[in-house]
């Protein structure tokens, strides 16, 4: 008689010598592979028949026989084996980090520029680790990793970190003016801000780190930035600049991507202020998943970056 499945009761080795059996048509033979006793073989066999309630081998003497039963199961027995080797393998990727998903906040401009090419070049390398990536602002990068609610954070290094996290060099840009093919300060070299007050600008939204060091360049100048448009993305943005609705500032990468037809004219910012430079962040190294640890590693190897520092706030 048949058991009921709860009260089934064997284990993966007595299912590996009920192949092997079949395999060397010896229980001897099949329990020498498996390195057990050959009576402690016999004895699982005879187990997993009794818990079946079938005979699943003709003891003949020349060896053991698949019954029409044991053929049966020897498919499900098969089955099981490999779905185990495939739970193996799959736990094994998770704890090298070569299968999982890893959470990151990017702000826009490293979003752009930077991480369409570093997450390529990291998917080859990782094909089955997801990457579930967030745009948004630096700033709300920073509370994002204070939440916990992302593993990476990539923003500005102007931002100060949250304390106790850990910062890597990442990569960096240089801000340009973008403005229509025809204006006025398209056919020049290069450009100090100061030319840049007497025009309205168009700008990106509060609260995002471009915004802000626009802002306080405006302030040192001792004049008001004559803001006309604020908007949420580069490509908005670029819309009211093609429109005529004024200046922008925005990084040359954004510029080259995006605003590369022969409507507008780009033109480098000659101050050192104009370059600015983004980081890696993420919590302490032993809270990180693996996953996610091997994705900083393929970022921060992408430019020349010194060792990982505590983030501490900037004085």
């Amino acid at each position: 008689m048949i058991r009921s499945l709860s009260s089934l009761r064997f284990d993966l080795t007595s299912v590996r010598l009920f192949i092997a059996t079949v395999e060397h048509g010896s229980i001897t033979r099949a329990a020498e592979q498996q390195c057990v006793a050959v009576t402690a073989a016999s004895r699982r066999i005879a187990d997993l028949e009794a818990q079946f309630g079938l005979a699943l081998f003709d003891r003949r003497p020349h060896g053991m026989v698949l019954t029409p039963a044991g053929r049966s199961l020897l498919t499900h027995a098969r089955g099981l084996m490999q779905a185990v080797e495939r739970m193996h393998s799959e736990a094994a990727a998770f704890a090298h980090g070569d299968k999982g998903t890893v959470r990151v906040a990017a702000c826009t401009s490293a979003a752009l520029q930077f991480l369409p090419e570093d997450l390529m070049r990291h998917r080859d390398a990782h094909p089955y680790v997801d990457i579930d990536l967030h745009e948004m602002s630096s700033l709300d990068v920073v509370k994002a990793l204070v939440q916990g609610t992302v593993d990476i954070g990539i923003h500005e290094e102007s931002l100060a970190p949250p304390p106790g996290f850990v910062v890597h060099a990442y990569r960096h840009d240089r801000l340009v003016l973008v403005v229509p093919a025809g204006h006025a300060l398209a056919k020049r070299a290069e450009v100090d801000f100061a030319a840049l007050l007497p025009y309205e600008f168009v700008a990106l939204a509060e609260g995002t780190a471009l915004a802000a060091l626009i802002e306080r360049e405006a302030a040192q100048h001792g004049a008001p930035l004559r803001l006309r448009v604020r908007t949420r993305s580069f490509d908005t943005m670029l819309s009211m600049i093609r429109a005529g609705m004024g200046v922008g500032l925005v990084p040359s990468g954004v510029a080259e991507r995006i605003a590369a037809d022969a409507e507008f004219a780009h033109v480098p910012v000659r101050e050192a202020w104009a370059a600015r430079r983004f980081v890696v962040c993420h919590g302490p190294a032993q809270d990180l998943p693996r996953s996610a640890a091997a994705l900083v590693q393929s970022l921060v190897q992408a430019p020349p970056a010194p060792d990982a520092k505590p983030g501490l706030p900037k004085q």
